[in-house]
Formats: structure tokens, sequence, C-alpha cells
């Protein structure tokens, strides 16, 4: 089934199943995203326990970020 073809079958259903699957798919997104953040929180811990996290100020942040580091912002 394409995505066309689940947009109609969707348009067919009864409100009540349409905010059921509005809240489902809702749902769905908050917990891919709590998991995409402790993957996240969790490789940075694993990068302070091995000495790889960089760090420094806010504006270390940006110079690295905007590639204007001199080699001398982050640690």
């Amino acid at each position: 089934m394409n995505l066309q073809e689940i947009i109609h079958c969707i348009e067919k259903l009864p409100i009540e199943e349409k905010d059921y699957l509005f809240e489902f798919l809702r749902q769905q997104q908050i917990e891919n995203r709590k998991m995409e953040i402790l993957a996240n929180a969790q490789e940075v811990k694993e990068a302070f326990k091995n000495g790889t996290a960089k760090r420094g100020s806010v504006d270390d942040l940006i110079a690295d970020l905007l590639g204007e580091d001199d080699g001398n912002c982050l640690e």
C-alpha cells in the first residue's frame, strides 16, 4: 500500500477512529524522540567517559560550529 492509498483509507474513517489514529501516531513520535534523546545522552556519556568529549563556552561552541575555531576554543 502506498502513502496515497493510506491517506484515502484514513479519509474514510469515522472521526473517532481518526482521533485515535492521530493520538497513536503522536505517541509513537514521542516515544521515538525519547529513544533518540536517550541514545544521544548515552553517546555523550560515553564520550565523557573516554575523554573524547569537547568542552568550552557557548562562544567556543558557536565558533567551532561556524568553522572559526582556531584550535584553542574547544578542548
